[in-house]
This record gives structure tokens, sequence and C-alpha cells, in this order.
């Protein structure tokens, strides 16, 4: 089923697609947290993980594959994984197509938070892109959820034109959807606890550069910007106070 027009991710740019020998495994990628980080669309580079049908577009990375890390997660038809234990939690934001496990079925516009200790068996039966983040739970954080982000109520935002949508907050880490209506524009403001956005659809802007559908945009603690949007408007995802929060560490990091 189409989302509407609000939700629904715009495709992402076709990709050349994965070599047949697997490249070394990346264990750090844009692991200096107070640096800006921006990651256009389309310089996107999708590398293979150890499944079998699953591959990686890569935004952050501490530690091969036990770490805390940031990736959009693109499963082919039927790919799966076995059942598997996330011991520092996972959170997910599905793109497009359809994600499953054990437990349900979840279109784009779906909205998970799997806490430290859970498992799941993950699969996709026609395929789906996912924003997944792992090891980025503090540790008090054991609340499971499913959110469908087509059905749920949106608030007004801090200025007109912004609509937002709460997804989670603990130990002051905020998620949020935020819908820019056309030819609106913030404040100048900076951010305590740093910042972190995907643009899922429209056009984004600020002072540095314009983001469309599939930018993932880090600015650390104390970064301050002035964002807007032109003709367009947008739908970002945007994650804030969670830089220099105390998570959840792996033994093996």
């Amino acid at each position: 089923m189409a989302l509407p027009p609000h939700i629904a991710c715009r495709p992402y740019p076709e990709i050349a697609p994965m070599t047949e020998t697997p490249p070394p495994p990346v264990s750090h990628l844009n692991d200096h947290f107070d640096q800006r980080v921006v990651e256009h669309a389309a310089d996107a580079r999708w590398l293979p993980s150890p499944q079998p049908g699953v591959e990686r577009r890569m935004l952050d990375r501490v530690g091969r594959e036990i770490g805390r890390a940031t990736s959009i997660v693109r499963y082919a038809a039927g790919a799966a994984f076995p059942t598997h234990v996330h011991g520092g939690g996972e959170e997910i934001l599905v793109l497009d197509g359809v994600f499953s496990d054990e437990d349900g079925d979840y279109p784009a516009g779906s909205y998970l938070r799997n806490p430290p200790g859970s498992r799941h068996a993950p699969f996709s039966r026609h395929g789906g892109t996912l924003f997944v983040k792992l090891w980025q739970f503090t540790a008090g954080d054991r609340q499971t959820l499913r959110i469908d982000t087509r059905t749920a109520g949106w608030l007004p935002g801090v200025v007109a034109g912004l609509s937002v949508l709460p997804l989670h907050e603990h130990d002051g880490i905020e998620t949020a959807l935020v819908r820019w209506a056309p030819e609106t524009r913030l404040a100048t403001h900076a951010h305590p606890g740093g910042e972190e956005i995907l643009v899922l659809d429209g056009l984004l802007h600020d002072e540095d550069g314009d983001y469309a559908p599939g930018s993932w945009l880090r600015n650390p603690r104390g970064s301050r910007h002035t964002p807007f949007t032109g003709a367009k408007g947008a739908l970002i995802y945007v994650k804030v106070g969670h830089l220099g929060a105390q998570l959840l560490v792996p033994e093996s990091v």
C-alpha cells in the first residue's frame, strides 16, 4: 500500500550492484563524534553484510559486527537473518518495502525499538530498506516500541509550518519525525547534546548545504545551524541529545 506523501520515503538513487568479492570488514567509520558529518544519498556506497541478500550503507560505526553502528540496510526479496540477540538494543525505521520478524510485518513508516537483550529472526518476503541504529541505548532504556507513523497523531511544531511526531524519549534523548511545510525556517539554534538527521522526503537546507532524500547529517554537541525549506518542504527523522550520552558498550569494543 502506498504511504501518504508526508510519510513515504522517496526511492533511493540506483546504486551499482555489489561486487562478488566482499571488501575488508569496516570497524571504524565517522567515529569522531565531536565532528560534523554529512553523507549525501548521491554518494552512497552499498557493502555486503555477512548475510546473503542483505547489504548496508554504513553511516557511522565503532566495532565490526558487534558494536555501535548507524546504517541503512537493504534486504533483497527473501533475505533473512537467523535468530539473534541485540545485546545493546536496536532501533529501526522502515523506509520502504515490508520488514518482518516472528512477531509481525512492518511496512514502510514503521518505527521499532528492540531493547537490550531482545531477540528476533528478521526477514523480508519482498524486500525492503531500513534505517538501523545498534548499541545506542542507555542502561535504563528497556521499552519495546512498535509505532505505525502512517496513523499516529502529529503535534504542532515550535514555529508555523512545522509538525512533529514524537517517537521516543529517555534520559534526555529525543527521537521524532518532523514535517516541514514549504518555505519554513527555524531560527539559528544550538544542540547541546548533538543532533542527527535523516532526510526522508523533500529538500532540507541550512547555511552549509542542501540535503536531498537519503542524506544523513550528524551535528556535534554545541553546534549551531539555521535549517529551512524552500518550495518542496521536507520530512526528516531527528534524534537529539544522544551524542556524549552514556550508552551501552559491548565488552569487545
